[in-house]
């Protein structure tokens, strides 16, 4: 069903995209996991190193606290007994995110993917490495907060990765980045407003242009009836001077006539 939206055509096909830009992009996707990963595996090792055997650490009152748990089931400590089902299921879900790299072009996608692998790549590390055994290790998990499951770093990033890719679906901003929907739109109203605030800068200019060009020709008019004026004062000087240089000859010429 067609919502309205029209695709963003600035944004170039994604098939087309050079083999170094897919690389940069695979390349940042990557580093943000791997910045998950690290704060996942560093804080699991300070918590099996500090909390493990001792009594929960309260945070803030009995609401958030620190209590080490070994997870067997999925994100929050849910279907547990079911490590080697979750264990493929992490696995694919890192194939088909890595697979599916290449052809981002949003930001934001690369950003929610990148938790979402970075998450489900720390707990797949668990699963590899813990006891009792690769490929059924259990998960540590060591946050609490309230009657929430007890949860990891990786899990946060899972979950914050997962809601950031709906709200983008939600919103029309595509992986690839065209905008339809509710994205398109306001791309298409900013556009819109941009131009009219364009276009009536170019009239203002033009005007104020227009007017300065009046104010010159006004002057240079102004300047020319001066000259003019100027030229027709020193030609009545020059005939005045003229003719009185001609009476004393004429006066001249009479007395030797009479003579």
């Amino acid at each position: 069903m067609d919502d309205g939206g029209v695709p963003d055509s600035a944004s170039p096909d994604p098939t087309h995209s050079s083999p170094q830009r897919r690389w940069r992009v695979t390349v940042t996707l990557l580093l943000i996991a791997a910045v998950v990963v690290a704060a996942d595996i560093a804080t699991k090792a300070l918590a099996v190193a500090y909390i493990e055997g001792s009594d929960p650490i309260y945070l803030i009152g009995d609401t958030v606290r620190l209590t080490l748990l070994r997870n067997s089931g999925a994100a929050f400590s849910m279907a547990t007994g079911y490590t080697w089902v979750l264990t493929i299921i992490a696995l694919v879900v890192v194939a088909v995110i890595i697979r599916f790299s290449s052809r981002l072009r949003s930001g934001w996608w690369m950003l929610g993917l990148g938790l979402v692998l970075g998450g489900a790549l720390g707990n797949l590390i668990d699963r590899i490495f813990r006891s009792p055994g690769p490929l059924r290790g259990y998960v540590v998990d060591f946050v609490a907060i309230g009657w929430w499951p007890v949860f990891n770093v990786a899990d946060s990033a899972v979950v914050c990765g997962a809601i950031l890719l709906v709200l983008l679906t939600i919103v029309g901003i595509e992986f690839d980045g065209t905008r339809t929907g509710w994205a398109a739109r306001g791309e298409s109203a900013a556009a819109t407003d941009d131009h009219v605030e364009k276009s009536t800068a170019a009239t203002e200019v033009d005007s104020d242009d227009a007017v300065e060009t009046d104010a010159a020709e006004t002057d240079a008019a102004a300047t020319d009836a001066a000259a003019t004026d100027a030229a027709a004062t020193d030609s009545a000087a020059t005939d005045s001077a003229a003719s009185d240089a001609a009476e004393p000859a004429s006066e001249a010429d009479k007395e030797r006539k009479n003579a």
